[in-house]
């Protein structure tokens, strides 16, 4: 993190190196819409005539929701909803609902943040599908002979980049700052050719052209405002990056070199229409001179790629986080960087993405197919971003309320018109990503209800570990040397592996830690204020981990650094790992959840990650104990 999160501003050199590297992972999905929003504003199925004062109104529309969208709501206002230095919309939600305050309309802010993550998938399959295939399209814009092979070669350039995504990004992520600036240099250039032919273009910066295009069109107008939208599809995208470079490097970044170039190549697409109509089946790539289609095909695709990479890598982190908050099962985690706990790879995540992604070109065979189901999604989370900012700006920032009603309000204008708009493209393929939605919203909350659930079923049979400890000190069972860590949710009650191995084995080590690892609303927690170590008597300690729901989980590490505290010996190689392992059997006595998603919950319990995987534990020292649980 760099900035507001840990007290620090960057500045210098520190702060261009943010800012480039800014370019290719914050503005990477944005900065690649020019390749097809303006032409999808002039799709056919809006039967708009491409002329001078529809041209005009379109770019007033384009121009004023690059302002009034990502310039004010976002780079000014959503920005500062940061959590503790992190950004996006689990780290917003988990602002507006502590866990301690998560009852009635706190639930219905939790579920309703949950839901806009859950829309972020679907942005994520669809991203990388319409960056590159739009981008590859200039293929045919150069000659018809490769009409044939767009999608082929679309599908080519998703499978390598899925493959390198066990590579880590770490090393390509070194280029994607230049690259990307590269990219947007040649907007910039390709927009100045053409409004330097055409200079009246430049009058759609005054609104009333935007005005007279509503009220020319009307309902027609109003509907074209679901293709404009596709200008500020990486809005939310650019607040979940802000904890990794800080507002500040985003800001400059935007008002220094993004905005002024999408600008210029909206207007220039523009004046290329106000002099040439035809050129609307590919504006973008009619701007620039026959010879240089290809060199643009190539910086295309490459910052479409480098567009994609960001998304899933966000992917990636919006999956760990619902990991660590508690409405996802255990995934794999690799992490391709020694110094960088951020670079990781999850397989499940990123062949579920490649998966998608290369159904939607198959089945969508376009870019003009798939923008119809692109922006549903986004849309929806940008309303449920605005409804948890009211709330977090009202009762966190302690803002009157007239004031965040009345800013709230107008964003949330804007949001609804464009979701409106939008959903008039759910018939055409704006349902896929709604469907994606509910999909992992549904897993998502049935994971967390039944892990609840579960929980409930084991207090009701747990015993308290004071009561353990004081029978155990009455009456002493056989001690063997070492150290034993019992992992149990619960540091209050006894950890059932404990209650079993003494059945079976009749024996205790010589010190018996009952380990708890709890994941806190905030993004990360210090290391001195991760461990808690609470002794016990007889040899007996109760150990409580607290991490934040970005921090990487390694038990081992930190009890290394326990070694000798509290009179707690901790030797790597005599410390055994004793874990629960739970064979749920679903039931349909009124357990409060339907018997299908009991039998879901069991499904996804059965496939999750091995605790021991997933807190990094030696595999050697791992003993599991096992028992069946009735929901």
């Amino acid at each position: 993190m760099a900035e507001e999160g840990n007290g620090g501003k960057p500045t210098g050199k520190r702060l261009a190196v943010l800012s480039l590297a800014a370019l290719g992972v914050v503005y990477g999905d944005i900065g690649t819409s020019p390749l097809y929003a303006f032409r999808e504003s002039f799709h056919e199925s809006y039967t708009l005539p491409v002329q001078p004062e529809n041209v005009l109104g379109v770019l007033s529309l384009i121009f004023w929701s690059l302002v009034l969208v990502i310039s004010v709501k976002y780079l000014v206002f959503v920005l500062r909803a940061d959590n503790r230095g992190e950004g996006g919309i689990l780290a917003l939600t988990a602002l507006v609902t502590p866990m301690a305050a998560r009852k009635g309309g706190r639930r219905a802010l939790l579920l309703l943040g949950l839901f806009g993550a859950a829309l972020l998938y679907g942005d994520g399959m669809i991203t990388p599908a319409i960056s590159v295939l739009s981008a590859v399209e200039g293929l045919k814009v150069a000659t018809p002979v490769f009409t044939d092979y767009v999608i082929p070669i679309t599908v080519g350039i998703l499978v390598a980049l899925f493959l390198f995504q066990k590579r880590g990004t770490e090393g390509v992520g070194k280029v994607f700052g230049p690259m990307t600036l590269v990219w947007f240099a040649m907007l910039a250039v390709l927009g100045v050719s053409q409004i330097v032919r055409q200079p009246g273009v430049l009058a759609a910066v005054n609104p009333v052209h935007a005005l007279r295009f509503f009220g020319t069109n009307g309902l027609k107008g109003f509907l074209v405002l679901g293709s404009v939208f596709l200008v500020v599809t990486g809005g939310e995208a650019l607040y979940a990056d802000l904890g990794h470079f800080g507002a500040r490097p985003i800001r400059i970044t935007w008002f220094a070199v993004v905005l002024p170039a999408l600008l210029l190549n909206y207007f220039g697409q523009g004046a290329l229409l106000m002099r040439d109509p035809a050129a609307v089946v590919n504006p973008f790539y009619h701007m620039g001179p026959g010879w240089a289609i290809y060199p643009m095909v190539v910086v295309a695709t490459a910052a479409a790629v480098i567009a994609s990479q960001a998304i899933i890598s966000g992917s990636y982190s919006l999956a760990m986080q619902s990991m660590q908050l508690g409405y996802s099962p255990r995934l794999q985690i690799e992490h391709t960087s020694e110094l960088e706990i951020g670079q990781i790879y999850m397989p499940g995540i990123n062949w579920a993405l490649a998966i998608a992604c290369i159904g939607l070109v198959l089945g969508f065979k376009t870019s003009s197919n798939l923008a119809a189901a692109y922006g549903v999604a986004v849309t929806t989370t940008m309303v449920i971003t605005t409804v948890l900012f009211f709330v977090l700006a009202h009762e966190r920032w302690k803002w009157p309320l007239p004031v965040a009603a009345g800013l709230s309000g107008l964003f949330m204008l804007m949001d609804g018109s464009f979701w409106l708009a939008n959903m008039t493209k759910i018939p055409a393929g704006g349902w896929f990503p709604l469907v994606a939605a509910f999909t992992v919203f549904l897993l998502m909350t049935t994971w967390r209800s039944g892990r609840r659930l579960l929980a409930d079923r084991m207090k009701a049979r747990e015993l308290p570990f004071a009561d353990f400890i004081g029978d155990i000190v009455g009456h002493p069972p056989a001690r063997v040397t070492g150290t034993a860590v019992f992992m149990f949710s619960d540091p209050e009650g006894t950890p059932r592996a404990l209650l079993h191995n003494l059945r079976h084995n009749r024996v205790l080590h010589e010190q018996i830690v009952s380990l708890s690892v709890r994941t806190e609303d905030v993004p990360h927690v210090p290391l001195g204020d991760r461990v808690e170590l609470i002794p016990r008597a007889g040899g007996f300690y109760t150990l409580i981990l607290h991490y934040g729901f970005m921090d990487d989980i390694d038990v081992p590490d930190v009890l290394g650094r326990l070694d000798g505290q509290e009179g707690l010996r901790l030797k790597p190689l005599a410390t055994t790992y004793f874990l629960g392992r739970e064979t749920l059997v679903p039931s349909s006595h009124g357990s409060g959840m339907a018997l299908w998603r009991e039998r879901l919950f069991a499904f996804m319990s059965h496939n999750a990650r091995s605790p021991a995987s997933y807190f990094r534990l030696p595999p050697n020292q791992v003993v599991e104990l096992g028992a069946r649980i009735e929901l």
